[in-house]
């Protein structure tokens, strides 16, 4: 590795660091119990949770469906592109989707929540513009901003991936907690693979 890029890495390793420490210590506790409150109130009337993103955002859209399904709070993930072909029919009146967007000025996404407002659905933000069109246009918004991405050109986004990934697990958390997930439910989602079977076991240690 040369000395440059030695140089490069330890300064967006430094930059991530402080991205992140500023952001948790920024981060509204209040505005993530009401997104939750939002989430358990629709699925207390029979509404989903659907999670949707364009581009890097859209990555983490499908693993935070992903992460909210296996922890009580089943979610499907949508398509923000082909929403405006067809897709919106999989939101139903009452649904809460979660919008993710760094700037929140997508012009794709403007579309797909346009639609899926039109069609009844509640719309929970993530971005890093708290005056963007995005974050107006939401029942909630979940800061993620940076001040920078952490590499030399400041546009790959990698610092706001993180962030946002980190907001959205927060809200997993509060979701998981305020439905008593067990130990015991989490193995019936997770029968197979070294995840499972470890909870497996320690439940058969704690059944002796």
């Amino acid at each position: 590795m040369s000395m440059k890029e030695s140089q490069v890495l330890e300064q967006f390793l430094a930059n991530l660091s402080e991205e992140l420490n500023k952001f948790i210590n920024d981060l509204s506790l209040t505005t993530l119990a009401a997104a939750r409150d939002i989430i358990l109130e629709a699925e207390s009337q029979g509404g989903r949770v659907h999670v949707t993103g364009i581009g890097k955002p859209g990555h983490v859209a499908d693993y935070v469906a992903s992460l909210l399904s296996s922890t009580g709070t089943p979610a499907y993930f949508l398509d923000a592109t082909e929403t405006i072909h067809g897709s919106a029919g999989q939101v139903r009146p009452g649904d809460v989707v979660i919008s993710i967007s760094n700037s929140g000025e997508t012009e794709e996404l403007k579309q797909t929540v346009t639609t899926l407002k039109k069609n009844g659905a509640q719309i929970i933000s993530v971005t890093g513009g708290k005056e963007s069109w995005l974050s107006k246009q939401s029942d909630c918004t979940l800061l993620a901003s940076v001040d920078h991405e952490g590499d030399p050109l400041n546009k790959p986004p990698r610092a706001s991936i993180i962030v946002e990934v980190t907001v959205l697990q927060a809200l997993s958390v509060l979701l998981q907690e305020g439905k008593g997930l067990t130990a015991r439910e989490y193995v019936k989602w997770h029968p197979g693979g070294a995840l499972g079977q470890a909870v497996a076991k320690q439940m058969e240690g704690c059944d002796q």
